[in-house]
Order: C-alpha cells, then sequence, then structure tokens
C-alpha cells in the first residue's frame, strides 16, 4: 500500500513539471496567466515532491544524514569489561 502512495505521489509530482514545460512550448509564459499558472505548477510540484522525500526519510533512505559523529578520545560511555 505505502509503495503505490509513494509512486503516486512520484508520479503527481512530475505531471505538473510537464505542464509548465507545456506552457513554455507554446510560448505563454509571457502572459500573467502563464506565469501564474507556472507558479501554481511549481507548487504542487514542490508539495509532493516533499511527501516523497518524507516517504523515503521514513523508510530509512536518507538514514546516513542522521549518523552521530563521535569525536577523536571520546568512547562510548558504556564500562570496558576487564
Amino acid at each position: 500500500m505505502r509503495a503505490a502512495t509513494l509512486m503516486m505521489a512520484i508520479v503527481i509530482c512530475l505531471v505538473p513539471l510537464a505542464g509548465i514545460a507545456w506552457i513554455f512550448v507554446a510560448g505563454s509564459i509571457t502572459t500573467v496567466d502563464g506565469l501564474f499558472m507556472s507558479i501554481i505548477l511549481l507548487s504542487l510540484s514542490g508539495i509532493f515532491l516533499l511527501n516523497v522525500l518524507w516517504e523515503l526519510q521514513d523508510r530509512g533512505l536518507f538514514s546516513f544524514l542522521h549518523k552521530e559523529k563521535v569525536a577523536p578520545g571520546k568512547e562510548s560511555s558504556a564500562p570496558k569489561a576487564t
């Protein structure tokens, strides 16, 4: 179920970008309507991209960003067995 949600969010993230490409191809970016439509489509795409990134973070894909670095000379606070 979550994989389908992730794939749908990726598709819905890319569709507005295709709309922006169409606005550029059609040459209507120079109009106020084309400009505001581009801004709206970029906002939609950004919202769904943020959803995709949060979903990937929940799956642990970005776990390398959250590793704690241990300072040199400092080890874990657990006592050593002798």
